[in-house]
């Protein structure tokens, strides 16, 4: 399985953050750090917001943090909820794609099974597990 670039973006935003949950980062300053674009690394914090993985302040001194403990997120919870618009195959979309052998096919429950294993195996690590400190 291929995780989006969103999802990269998200994760490594977040092992960041988990290094340091105390810390209030700019989208600026992460992205430079990062090496990724401040426009898309902003789109990610605004969506890990909403699922509240992150909490945001606003003006003079603001920006975001780690919106709970590293502790109590898995990898499994921010792949989940940052994948559910990628499909992994055409017939795993919501108005079941446009594939002809979806009525006769025996693919669907295997690559369902790995899917689910996937997120299983990731499931077993938590943020902490991969926190990052500051660069040297």
């Amino acid at each position: 399985m291929r995780l989006t670039l969103f999802t990269d973006y998200g994760l490594r935003a977040l092992m960041r953050l988990a290094g340091e949950p105390d810390q209030l980062f700019t989208a600026e300053g992460l992205a430079r750090e990062l090496g990724i674009s401040r426009n898309h690394l902003t789109k990610v914090v605004r969506e890990l917001a909403v699922l509240g993985f992150v909490t945001t302040r606003r003006g003079s001194g603001g920006g975001f943090q780690l919106g709970r403990p590293a502790t109590d997120i898995t990898l499994g919870d921010i792949a989940r909820a940052l994948e559910p618009r990628q499909a992994l195959v055409e017939c795993f979309q919501a108005d079941g794609g446009t594939c002809t052998l979806t009525a006769r096919c025996r693919l669907k429950r295997p690559l369902a099974l790995a899917q689910e294993a996937f997120f299983q195996a990731l499931d077993a690590v938590s943020l902490a597990d991969c926190a990052l400190g500051p660069p040297e």
